[in-house]
């Protein structure tokens, strides 16, 4: 699992690719977390392109970047959600609090 954090005008760009399951979704979640402490984005965007699968860990990790960008006052916006994803997604109502493009 990689991740590829651009950003700049407090916008934050993540891109993910691999598996997001419970082996990696602690190590995603404190990189999320150090790039939107350093950047204090205003926007997070999570772009799941290339995302192979995702287990409910998955959830999880959205869940602490749209609490961590709530905290400065953020939104999130979930982009390029692969099908096997986005079922875990809707599943747990995510589209209830983040956006989905």
């Amino acid at each position: 699992m990689e991740t590829n954090c651009t950003g700049e005008d407090r916008v934050l760009r993540v891109a993910l690719t691999g598996e997001v399951d419970h082996h990696r979704a602690r190590a995603l979640m404190e990189g999320i977390d150090r790039e939107i402490g350093l950047r204090l984005p205003r926007q997070v965007t999570l772009d799941l392109g290339g995302v192979t699968f995702m287990d409910s860990s998955g959830i999880a990790v959205l869940l602490r970047a749209y609490k961590r960008a709530a905290e400065l006052g953020g939104t999130v916006t979930v982009r390029n959600v692969p099908e096997q994803a986005g079922k875990v997604l809707r599943a747990a109502g995510l589209e209830r609090l983040l956006r989905f493009e």
